[in-house]
């Protein structure tokens, strides 16, 4: 075996050998950091950032190795700042990123020791209330904008609409989102099963840029409260009465009245009925989907009609509420 090789060997071999557990963890967790911040950035506009940046460093190393010296000063002195000027550009990315961490806490935890019994009953009362609402409502071509608050709180949005804490009916669904009614130009807040608040105004979308054009101002606004958020929003469309969600800054189109019964099921009412004292123990959390998955299997019945997704895409349709 030639020496170079056996060199190499050798050193491969003392590198391995000085590998701690500790240092595995420690890549393996960079690694992931990694894969989020590239995920944060896809498709937003940090990637064009991200890019500025990569560029201001080849020129302050392309002018540091011909010598314009000139050159190098002012792109040190700006990469120098660069820490600050990152904050600053990647503000909406940075919040949203550590308010995605805070959900997947809370997501967790709820795992772990389980949901409160009061709210999920409150949820099973009203999810077929707002199906029969959305249904009602697309029959008419009654455009309308629900919002379904999950673990990241909306007070900013209810502070800026009318607090309302009503229970849910159909009527009431119905007479806020009617054209002369004064809440109908806004969205309604759902809070642990209830009414909270109606008339509230959601934010813009951080990717209005990429969202298509045929898209209305309901369901813009829908795509920015769910990029700002863990929310689900059903969205009904004025022009068409099509029923829509929009979930993690995409939005889902077609719904009928089964198919967002089981979607609202699916996410806000905890698969398994345990008794109370399981309530109260550790539930693991691949244990939770093993069970979502043998009860959808058993009980789901067959899809009735297909749903188009958008993340968002073009769309053939008219311009929508």
């Amino acid at each position: 075996m030639p020496d170079f090789i056996r060199n190499g060997l050798q050193i491969l071999l003392n590198v391995m050998k000085s590998v701690r557990p500790v240092d595995i963890v420690d890549i393996l967790l960079l690694s992931y950091l990694v894969y989020l911040l590239l995920k944060l950035v896809r498709e937003t506009r940090a990637i064009q950032l991200m890019k500025g940046i990569g560029l201001l460093f080849l020129v302050y190393v392309a002018s540091d190795f011909i010598g314009l010296k000139s050159i190098t000063f002012i792109t040190n002195m700006v990469l120098n700042a660069g820490l600050i000027a990152i904050i600053v550009l990647f503000q909406p990315e940075l919040r949203r990123a550590l308010e995605k961490f805070g959900q997947t806490t809370f997501r967790f935890s709820r795992m772990t020791f389980g949901a409160d019994e009061s709210v999920t009953e409150r949820w099973r009362h009203a999810i077929p209330i707002i199906c029969e609402a959305a249904e009602q409502l697309s029959r008419t071509n009654t455009g309308a904008l629900i919002v379904i608050e999950r673990s990241t709180k909306l007070g900013e949005q209810i502070l800026n609409g009318t607090v309302m804490k009503a229970e849910p009916t159909t009527e009431l669904f119905g007479n806020i989102f009617y054209p002369k009614t004064p809440l109908h130009d806004g969205a309604v807040i759902m809070r642990d099963g209830i009414i909270w608040a109606a008339a509230c105004f959601l934010p813009k979308p951080q990717k209005e840029e990429i969202i298509d054009k045929h898209l209305g101002s309901r369901h813009r606004a829908a795509i920015g409260m769910s990029e700002n958020s863990d929310a689900l929003v059903i969205v009904v469309s004025e022009e068409t009465g099509q029923i829509s969600v929009a979930h993690d800054g995409s939005i889902t189109r077609n719904y009928t009245r089964e198919s967002l019964s089981r979607l609202l099921t699916d996410t806000l009412i905890p698969p398994d009925k345990e008794p109370a004292w399981r309530g109260r123990t550790i539930r693991l959390p691949f244990l939770r989907q093993k069970l979502r998955g043998r009860k959808s299997d058993e009980t789901a019945p067959a899809q009735d009609t297909e749903i188009e997704e958008t993340v968002p895409a073009a769309s053939d349709s008219a311009k929508e509420g």
